[in-house]
């Protein structure tokens, strides 16, 4: 039996002290077992730090600290730099993932060969118990198409390293940072592979910066008009279906 390419989780801690030890056993549970968990510290000042050293026993755990605080853009691309697995995985220290989420997702991309899948995923409440709102997801998703929909979440995506480079990868540092970087991929001639399985919850505080509406109107304008370099008129055509399908998604 060949051997199980390895995953790299990178995981962006700031001020996580009251999800991380559950982030990192969630790890700890799956059922696939060749990852390293790389978790990228960005200055916190609770007890982030000290609970993570309390997990480095395990050799596949591995804590980095920036010298200054970068937010998440620059402490995803520091993991990425230390990574070393075939497969690169987001998961953020507030989100939930199901047990078989990793070798669910590796079967799936190493039965079709591709180098980035995602998966559908549910909202859950400041708790992490799912509300039955569920994200359901596209096969494919081309440049194009994903474009005025925003529906690939971080914590559910898997990028073969392999195939893409690094370089690639690596996620700019704008406001929202993941979705510029889904899209500098899919412009880069590579399309998003949709596992059909709900492998990973939204956990959705009651206050948060993703739920101020007018935050999120000013990123996704942005980004198609400074990142992306749209024009005026698709501009204005894709954030329309994009305002229409984000609402609809969290009624």
């Amino acid at each position: 039996m060949p051997d199980l390419p390895k995953v790299s989780i990178i995981v962006p801690v700031y001020n996580a002290d009251q999800y991380i030890a559950n982030s990192i056993e969630q790890v700890l549970s799956q059922t696939y077992t060749n990852w390293e968990l790389i978790l990228v510290d960005d200055c916190s000042t609770d007890r982030s730090v000290e609970i993570i050293n309390e997990y480095l026993q395990d050799e596949r755990i591995k804590l980095y600290i920036q010298e200054k605080n970068g937010r998440a853009a620059k402490a995803r691309n520091r993991g990425i730099d230390l990574s070393s697995g075939k497969y690169i995985a987001y998961l953020d220290a507030d989100d939930v993932w199901m047990k078989d989420k990793l070798e669910k997702q590796v079967n799936f991309m190493e039965d079709k060969k591709i180098a980035f899948s995602y998966t559908e995923y549910e909202f859950g409440d400041e708790q992490a118990n799912g509300t039955g709102k569920i994200v359901r997801i596209k096969d494919v998703l081309t440049y194009n198409k994903a474009l005025p929909r925003t529906i690939i979440f971080t914590s559910t995506v898997m990028l073969n390293v392999e195939i893409l480079g690094k370089d690639i990868i690596k996620m700019p540092d704008v406001p929202s940072e993941d979705t510029a970087s889904w899209w500098k991929i899919l412009r880069g001639g590579y399309n998003a592979y949709g596992l059909r399985d709900v492998l990973t919850i939204y956990r959705r505080p009651q206050v948060s910066l993703s739920s101020n509406k007018k935050v999120a109107l000013w990123r996704i304008w942005n980004l198609y008009r400074n990142v992306e370099h749209l024009g005026i008129i698709r501009s204005s055509y894709n954030f329309v279906i994009w305002a229409f399908l984000a609402t609809a998604r969290r009624l």
